[in-house]
């Protein structure tokens, strides 16, 4: 394992401090007093680079600022590697981290990469590498009403789950670091990019694997009037996707990217042979009932976590992914999410893609080979 002693400071090196790197900057430093320290970050991006250095200079800790990934992990100075850079370069900078010589832990952002070869690829890689553990930031499931809601269903509370609803009704995509994610090429398309955490909480739900995805999508309302390098941006902002899994249950995603007017970003039903459960983000409500009890019966619970300190850009759960993860490090157990989470969610959202673009269902076999 990475030289991350059990009782001393594990120290993180942040590759890519653009608005995800500094969010993870930030909870780095609320985890502080369990022994972590980012002592390193790299981007090209000077501008990133400043306000990730005016960040950490105002918790006082000291760090050194490098131009690119190798030349932090040639500085032998982390136990650990946050990757927060564009989705397109997630797959060389993970193949750069696994076959270098010294050992570094790695969390991902989501998705793991852009096509489901390149995930392979580091899969691959990562069986070699027994010394170093990988964790893909599939953080919507630490969530405090998520979380409460996979209990329930994990406590058989729904019975045998058939049914998962998702609907995310939001803002457009942000602006970043030179437009990247305006372009399928760079993201992955949006229901790679954005969705993979929607279909991951589909399988975790299920308790099931994928076999085949429909899906219906366009672009609507979003980036139609944008220009970069003379190129119109082509990522969609609206689909619906139904997904089928192989223990006969379905889940379903409502996503569209030009609904700021709503109560709730996500709203998430899943429907078992006994009762419904429900989760609401950011009202942080989950209701859950059963059939025998009926309407009249449907208890409503406010959902929080005692352990979050800082709740940031997502509620609090990379907070706690970054806690769980720690925790992994430090007893040399499996992540949490691991790196066959992260192929499958990509699978789902490449599969989905390539449903709207030929009109048809397609297999999850299809697309995996």
């Amino acid at each position: 394992m990475a030289a991350a002693a059990a009782s001393g400071t594990v120290k993180y090196g942040i590759v890519g401090v653009g608005m995800m790197g500094r969010e993870h900057l930030i909870n780095l430093y609320h985890l502080r007093s369990e022994g972590v320290a980012v002592v390193a970050i790299a981007d090209p991006h000077v501008p990133s680079q400043k306000l990730a250095l005016d960040l950490a200079h105002s918790y006082n800790w000291p760090i050194k600022v490098f131009a690119g990934h190798k030349e932090l992990l040639d500085s032998l100075l982390c136990d650990v590697v946050v990757v927060s850079t564009p989705n397109m370069t997630h797959h060389h900078i993970l193949m750069d981290i696994i076959n270098h010589p010294k050992p570094h832990h790695v969390l991902v952002e989501k998705p793991l990469c852009t096509t489901v070869a390149h995930c392979k690829e580091v899969i691959e890689a990562s069986t070699k590498r027994q010394d170093i553990l990988v964790q893909v930031g599939l953080e919507y499931r630490y969530m405090p009403p998520v979380a409460k809601l996979i209990n329930l269903v994990k406590g058989g509370s729904l019975g045998k789950v058939k049914m998962v609803a998702i609907r995310e009704h939001r803002f457009p995509f942000l602006i970043k670091v030179n437009n990247w994610n305006r372009f399928n090429v760079n993201s992955g398309g949006t229901l790679v990019e954005k969705c993979c955490h929607f279909f991951d909480l589909m399988r975790l739900f299920a308790g099931a694997n994928p076999l085949r995805v429909m899906a219906s999508g366009a672009i609507d309302v979003n980036h139609k009037d944008e220009i970069y390098d003379g190129k119109v941006p082509d990522i969609i902002d609206n689909a619906y996707v139904i997904v089928e899994f192989d223990n006969g249950s379905r889940g379903m995603l409502d996503l569209c990217m030009f609904a700021e007017g709503s109560k709730n970003e996500q709203e998430i039903s899943v429907v078992g042979d006994i009762g419904k459960g429900e989760a609401f983000v950011p009202e942080s409500i989950v209701r859950y009932g059963t059939r025998v009890a009926g309407r009249d019966g449907v208890k409503t619970l406010k959902a929080e976590n005692d352990q979050i300190k800082y709740d940031g850009l997502h509620h609090g759960s990379s907070y706690l992914e970054h806690m769980h993860f720690l925790s992994a490090i430090r007893a040399k157990q499996g992540p949490a999410v691991d790196l066959h989470d992260g192929l499958v969610s990509v699978a789902i959202g490449v599969a989905a893609q390539l449903s709207i673009e030929k009109g048809r269902f397609v297999t999850i076999e299809e697309v995996m080979h």
